[in-house]
């Protein structure tokens, strides 16, 4: 395992450990109601369905509309 894989896994066990894997599958997102997923090293969770990025704060996600950017891809 490389170095940038280890800190992505490391990084996603640390926002596991303060948000349980069953909550975690439970947050939509606030403006499209879809599913968010865990994106880069644990800094934020991207919706697929509207590309809003809602950053992740001290393992906190911010689920806040006025917070989220815009993913262009």
């Amino acid at each position: 395992m490389d170095g940038e894989a280890f800190r992505f896994l490391a990084c996603r066990r640390r926002i596991l450990d303060m948000i349980p894997k069953d909550l975690l599958d439970l947050l939509v997102c606030p403006a499209c109601k879809k599913p968010l997923v865990l994106q880069g090293e644990g800094q934020s969770l991207k919706c697929g369905v509207c590309r809003r990025v809602y950053p992740v704060r001290d393992s906190i996600p911010i689920l806040l509309i006025d917070e989220a950017s815009l993913d262009p891809s």
